[in-house]
């Protein structure tokens, strides 16, 4: 249910039905936005009496919420959020509201001169953030699996170097306390429904980047945001990263179409995962274009030096120099689009 408030209300009386709300046993979202203030409760509100709640003072409106998803909805939080990761050295990397972010760099992180050497590339290019796998998900055992806490020790020695905040993927609750350091955590496709670990994540107060899993649905989807946001953490980033199809010709099929259901029914930041969708080096570029016009508020781009020795991924990966190329159309378009490259 959310309770929207006439405008001019001050801070008192609006924690004075806060505490009112709290004290019927639900707990209770706040959101200012430039015009209105809407509190979004949560709980069970069947049993809530509408009318006698439209009867308050400072109440303009009562609505309820059908969906599921509470505070990931954009009926609660009407205003974009914008997340800000800190960048070493020039400020934050910000996403959403306007704001387009760029995440570069690696599938996996295999050595200290590689990843520091890409991350160099991709922000002389324009990323705003570096990505890399430490603890890698890979279908086969035999397969590298990352370097676990030292491939973490080289992402923080590229931060050190650029200034570029990091972006990697957890795959197991016992391996949180070695994130602790890290600026934005990633919750990979085959984790999308860990509830336990987006539980714990919850409680974080970290950034993170969320993709979606393989067959899931959007609600599913959004769902698995709600189980981070209910825990406290606002900080939350929707992936799309391509769903698996009957369509054999390329590794994923991107869902466009995810991009502006997303931005519509929440306010979350979408960013779009062209690598993995396509799992095609030369279409990476177009899937771009298309995220960028669909209204997506960032890419994820894998970026590697040598993609054809890479240990992981290498045949969805371009090199710096393919990377440089396709920004420069990228920014062209972002800024043609009315958004700022962060």
């Amino acid at each position: 249910m959310i309770v929207i408030l006439k405008q001019g209300v001050n801070d008192q009386k609006i924690q004075e039905l806060v505490s009112r709300f709290e004290q019927m046993g639900f707990s209770c979202h706040k959101s200012r936005g430039e015009h209105t203030t809407i509190l979004g409760i949560i709980g069970d509100t069947s049993r809530v009496d509408i009318e006698a709640v439209r009867a308050i003072e400072i109440v303009e409106d009562v609505k309820r919420v059908s969906e599921p998803y509470k505070t990931v909805n954009r009926k609660f939080h009407p205003e974009d959020t914008v997340i800000s990761v800190p960048a070493g050295g020039r400020g934050a990397a910000k996403i959403g509201g306007g704001h387009f972010a760029v995440i570069a760099g690696p599938c996996s992180v295999e050595n200290e001169e590689q990843i520091v050497a890409i991350a160099r590339e991709v922000k002389k290019s324009g990323a705003t953030m570096l990505r890399g796998g430490a603890f890698k998900p890979r279908t086969s055992p035999y397969s590298f699996q990352g370097l676990h806490e030292e491939g973490l020790k080289l992402l923080k020695t590229a931060r050190k170097e650029t200034g570029l905040p990091i972006v990697t993927e957890i795959m197991d609750l016992s391996h949180l306390e070695y994130f602790d350091d890290i600026d934005v955590i990633q919750v990979g496709a085959r984790n999308m429904q860990n509830f336990e670990l987006l539980k714990a994540l919850g409680h974080t107060g970290k950034p993170i980047l969320l993709k979606r899993g393989l067959a899931n649905t959007i609600e599913e989807f959004l769902m698995s945001a709600e189980y981070i946001m209910s825990g406290g953490n606002a900080q939350v980033i929707l992936c799309e990263r391509g769903i698996r199809t009957f369509e054999t010709m390329t590794r994923n099929t991107l869902d466009i179409s995810a991009v502006p259901v997303l931005k519509r029914v929440s306010h979350l930041p979408v960013i779009v995962d062209p690598s993995h969708a396509a799992g095609l080096p030369w279409l990476i570029e177009p899937l771009s274009k298309a995220s960028v016009a669909a209204g997506a508020d960032g890419l994820m781009i894998e970026v590697h030096n040598d993609p054809s020795c890479a240990l992981s991924d290498g045949s969805q990966s371009i090199t710096p120099a393919q990377f440089d190329a396709v920004m420069g159309r990228i920014k062209a378009l972002v800024s043609f689009e009315g958004k700022k490259m962060s």
